[in-house]
């Protein structure tokens, strides 16, 4: 699918720099307030940069993901994603 994940590199805490199967790229910022929950994890910037691309999804161990597609649409309109 279009919106596939390609490429995934952290850059600084919670920022990362993705890069979608059609060529599409940009941010996604993570509010820190929105990392509660299974999402918590991601406050610690160890664990945040060990960011890995699972079928096509953004991922970290521990079976923590997020789905592309939303990430793509914000992109695409904006030219980068914020969420939180």
């Amino acid at each position: 699918m279009k919106w596939d994940v390609m490429d995934v590199k952290p850059e600084k805490h919670l920022r990362l720099l993705i890069a979608f199967s059609d060529g599409t790229s940009g941010r996604v910022t993570f509010c820190d307030d929105h990392l509660t929950g299974v999402f918590a994890p991601l406050k610690n910037p160890e664990f945040f940069s060990k960011v890995f691309i699972d079928h096509g999804a953004v991922a970290w161990p521990g079976d923590i993901d997020l789905a592309p597609d939303a990430m793509y649409r914000e992109i695409r309109e904006k030219g980068k994603c914020v969420l939180g």
